[in-house]
């Protein structure tokens, strides 16, 4: 294959540019540029209209849902790092499979005289500004500039509008054989198309395994760029190698282009999964799809100290809390159960983290998935015994966790004030009778 040609191309895969690109053909009316495929995917009718490439239309909306289910979750990472960055990339991509839907059913005709040229050219400049978005969202993770800043955001976007605008002129120009280029004249497309694109996806892979290898512990991402550089150079190989050997070998009901499509779409979800894997978002400020975000963590030391277990109130059981009961710490462990059962609420089964204010407070740390987090314990008063002897408040309340000899006096002062209060009652009674 020369340098720049599409012959060789264009004979083992059905592209949408190959029916403009070449010599002018006998086979046309008008005699237009049309380089055919040695074999193609068969056309199918459906309600009086025919519909080609029927497989490959089927990829393309799977594509679609896919890529759709896989926007949501980036936007409900509200505060994920490049999550702005990366979903222009992913945007970019649901626009060039709507538009290769259109080309591939053949819903416009292979003409050189209405839209088709056109949608082409847009096609092929998605592809280049695609290519070009995945290489800067590249140098987000390696924090050259705050990520979703208008620096960020518009250098992303500007950059792919700039490589999206070359490959469209680049490309027109070359379908109406303008400026120098014509149909048969095809590198500069080549160079546009391939050259530069393969430039970017594979600075974009060397800059990953950079930014893995120097800057996190976890290797697993790793094994995610390779899938997708797998799934990516496998579909490019069954294109343009194989892809006539298999549409001969299905009988025509598939071709190459069919299994592109699904590498292709295999590849994107791999970026997907590599970029959600070296991302992590702050779950204290996250609002994303989870619906339960909140967990209940049980301690097994309370079934042996006998503490009282209560129920989730979410759950029922009537069990009241205040909402100063529930920290949210953290979606797998949000309720810390206290294990300070001698203090004024060890009859609490979870932990109770009272105001940062005031002297009555004591610091403790406990580990969680977030790490080591501070939490504020109560202290228990000291000299209860002594205000518990005046019966006030605070020393009721501490009698009351500090044993049964100061309930069994309490109770009996309070029986005695009241049988003093009953005989005196009585005698101002009898007193007023005997008055009549």
């Amino acid at each position: 294959m020369a340098f720049g040609s599409f012959d060789t191309l264009c004979a083992q895969s059905a592209l949408p540019l190959c029916y403009v690109l070449g010599p002018p053909s006998s086979l046309t009316s008008t005699h237009n540029p049309l380089l055919l495929p040695d074999c193609a995917a068969r056309s199918i009718e459906l309600a009086n209209t025919i519909i080609f490439q029927a497989a490959t239309d089927f990829a393309h909306i799977v594509a679609l849902g896919m890529t759709a289910i896989m926007i949501f979750h980036v936007r409900s990472k509200f505060t994920a790092v490049g999550r702005k960055e990366i979903l222009t990339f992913f945007y970019l991509y649901l626009v060039l499979t709507a538009v290769s839907l259109v080309l591939d059913a053949g819903v416009l005709p292979a003409t050189t005289d209405g839209a088709f040229l056109y949608f082409v050219s847009a096609q092929n400049g998605l592809a280049s500004a695609l290519c070009t978005a995945l290489l800067v969202n590249g140098f987000v993770g390696f924090q050259l500039y705050e990520d979703g800043t208008l620096l960020s955001v518009w250098l992303l976007r500007l950059s792919s509008v700039f490589m999206f605008a070359i490959s469209f002129v680049v490309s027109l120009l070359t379908f109406q054989g303008w400026a120098g280029l014509s149909p048969e004249n095809t590198t500069g497309l080549f160079v546009v198309l391939y050259l530069i694109n393969a430039i970017c996806l594979a600075v974009y892979l060397v800059m990953q395994v950079i930014l893995v290898v120097n800057t996190l512990q976890d290797r697993w991402p790793l094994w995610d760029l390779a899938a997708a550089v797998f799934f990516f150079v496998i579909g490019q190989v069954i294109l343009y190698t194989f892809g006539a050997r298999i549409c001969e070998a299905v009988n025509h009901y598939l071709d190459g282009l069919f299994f592109a499509t699904v590498c292709n779409l295999l590849a994107v979800m791999m970026i997907y999964k590599y970029w959600d894997s070296i991302t992590k978002e702050d779950l204290e400020f996250s609002v994303g799809a989870r619906q339960n975000n909140w967990g209940l963590a049980v301690d097994s030391s309370l079934a042996l100290t006998g503490a009282p277990q209560q129920k989730d109130p979410l759950l029922g059981g009537g069990a009241q809390y205040s909402d100063a009961d529930f920290v949210h710490n953290d979606h797998r462990a949000s309720f810390v159960p206290t294990q300070y059962h001698d203090s004024a609420y060890a009859d609490s089964t979870y932990e109770y983290r009272p105001p940062t204010s005031g002297t009555y407070h004591t610091r403790t740390q406990s580990s969680g998935h977030l790490g080591v987090v501070e939490t504020r314990q109560p202290k228990r008063l000291s000299g209860y015994d002594s205000v518990s002897q005046q019966g006030d408040g605070f020393g009721d309340a501490a009698g009351t966790m500090g044993g049964g000899q100061h309930r069994d006096e309490r109770a009996a002062r309070r029986k005695s004030r009241g049988h003093a209060e009953r005989e005196r009652e009585m005698d101002g009674y009898e007193h007023a009778r005997g008055g009549y």
